[in-house]
């Protein structure tokens, strides 16, 4: 098997057998969120992986796409060290992460992945950026340089409105 499918069915294998065992009292959506947080430092590792393998960013973004239309996840986001987006499943998009943390923009907490302040993000669902409809995001640093490294999943997906 190439290299390069060998790490995309890695990681998808790693997105279904990744267990996150619930604790007594903890509710549903803080699983969602844990669950979430593996799946990102999965796609981190993905990324890191892929490129030292010399994958280019076509061949990158295809396996996301795979991934995502396999699984409950609905979008990868993977910006550069500046929040511009480097890898994605979601085509015809041009994306770039708010870089102040505090800025008033849903997307701004996760330039904290970037600064290096935070290294996990872990935000409700609201309406996005992009269009307003209303997604949940988690977000992780990158393990290969500064990075955003999140995933996202509809509200279809959570079972919301």
């Amino acid at each position: 098997m190439p290299t390069s499918r060998w790490i995309a069915a890695a990681m998808a294998g790693g997105i279904f057998l990744g267990g996150v065992a619930m604790t007594k009292g903890q509710s549903a959506h803080d699983a969602v969120s844990r669950h979430m947080v593996a799946e990102a430092t999965l796609v981190a590792h993905f990324v890191d992986a892929a490129v030292k393998a010399g994958m280019d960013r076509d061949a990158i973004n295809a396996a996301l796409r795979r991934i995502a239309d396999e699984t409950v996840i609905s979008e990868f986001w993977v910006s550069d060290e500046n929040g511009e987006i480097a890898f994605t499943n979601i085509e015809g998009v041009d994306f770039t992460f708010p870089t102040d943390p505090a800025a008033d923009s849903q997307a701004a907490p996760f330039a904290a992945l970037v600064t290096g302040d935070q290294s996990v993000v872990v935000q409700g669902a609201a309406p996005r950026v992009l269009d307003g409809a209303t997604f949940k995001y988690v977000g992780v640093a990158g393990v290969d340089q500064r990075r955003i490294v999140q995933v996202g999943l509809s509200a279809a997906e959570l079972g919301e409105p």
